[in-house]
C-alpha cells in the first residue's frame, strides 16, 4: 500500500500551513501518530537545531502529541541504526527546507533512506517543504551549480519548482529545454499538493495553504488555485 505525498513551496511554519499539514497528519493515522522530522536540509548553514525546534513547536500547536527530530546531518548519521528504526516505524515524515543537493546526498544509499521508502510503501505519508519537496522527486534542478540531478524518484517524470511566487518560476525554462517531457510544478510559498483525492486508477491531488500550484508541461503552464482538485499521474 503506497502511502500519500506532501509537496510544499517553501515557508513551511507559518500559520497559512495548519490545512495541509493537519490533512496529512490525519492521512497518517491522526494526532497521536509518530512523526519523524528531517531537518538535514538546513545543516549546511547551520540551521538544522532551528528548523528542528520550529517543526515541533509547529506540529504540537497542532494538536500532534509524538514528534521526533532526527538529527540526519550528514552521511554517517544517516546509516544510524536507531534513526534508521525509528523512521522504519513512522506513519508521518516531514523534510524541511534548506539545501536539496546536500539533502540528497546525505541520505543517498543509506540506511536511513531505506528506512523512508519502506514506510512509503507500507502506507506512510512523506512530506517535503521547498529542498524536502524537491528531492522527493524524479529530478531536481539545483540552483547554485546549474544542474539538473536525480532524487528519489517517489514522484516519476516530475520536478518541484518550489518558492514559485517568488524566483522558482525562473528555472522553467532551462529545465524544459534539458528535459522536453518533463512535467514541472511550482509550487508556491506557503502552500502545498497532497495526492489525498479517492480517484480509483487515477491520482488526484488537492491545494492546499495560502498560494496556487502552477503545472507546466512542455513549457505551457497551467494554474490552480487552493481548494482546486488536480487530476494527474504525471506521466
Amino acid at each position: 500500500m503506497i502511502g500519500h505525498l506532501l509537496l510544499a513551496g517553501g515557508d513551511e511554519f507559518s500559520g497559512h500551513m495548519v490545512q495541509p499539514d493537519a490533512q496529512a497528519i490525519a492521512l497518517a493515522g491522526g494526532w497521536n501518530t509518530p512523526i519523524s522530522v528531517l531537518p538535514t536540509a538546513a545543516a549546511p548553514d547551520g540551521r538544522y537545531q532551528n528548523a528542528g525546534s520550529q517543526a515541533v513547536h509547529w506540529f504540537r500547536n497542532l494538536g500532534a502529541t509524538r514528534i521526533e527530530v532526527l538529527p540526519i546531518n550528514d552521511k554517517k548519521s544517516a546509516d544510524d541504526p536507531w534513526m534508521a528504526n525509528y523512521i522504519r516505524t513512522s506513519r508521518f515524515i516531514y523534510f524541511t527546507d534548506g539545501f536539496a543537493s546536500y539533502l540528497y546526498h546525505a541520505l543517498k544509499d543509506s540506511s536511513c533512506l531505506d528506512s523512508i521508502l519502506e514506510a512509503y510503501h507500507r502506507g506512510a505519508v512523506i512530506a517535503g517543504s521547498g529542498a524536502g519537496a524537491m528531492v522527493l522527486c524524479q529530478y531536481f534542478f539545483e540552483p547554485m551549480a546549474r544542474q539538473i540531478l536525480p532524487g528519489f524518484n517517489l514522484l516519476p517524470n516530475t520536478c518541484v519548482l518550489p518558492h514559485h511566487n517568488q524566483f522558482g518560476a525562473g528555472w522553467v525554462e532551462r529545465l524544459t529545454q534539458h528535459i522536453p517531457g518533463l512535467v514541472i510544478l511550482g509550487i508556491d510559498e506557503q502552500t502545498a499538493l497532497i495526492d489525498d483525492g479517492d480517484g480509483g486508477k487515477k491520482i488526484h491531488w488537492n491545494v492546499y495553504g495560502q498560494g496556487g500550484v502552477t503545472l507546466y508541461r512542455h513549457g505551457v503552464p497551467v494554474r490552480y488555485n487552493v481548494g482546486q482538485r488536480l487530476i494527474d499521474t504525471f506521466k
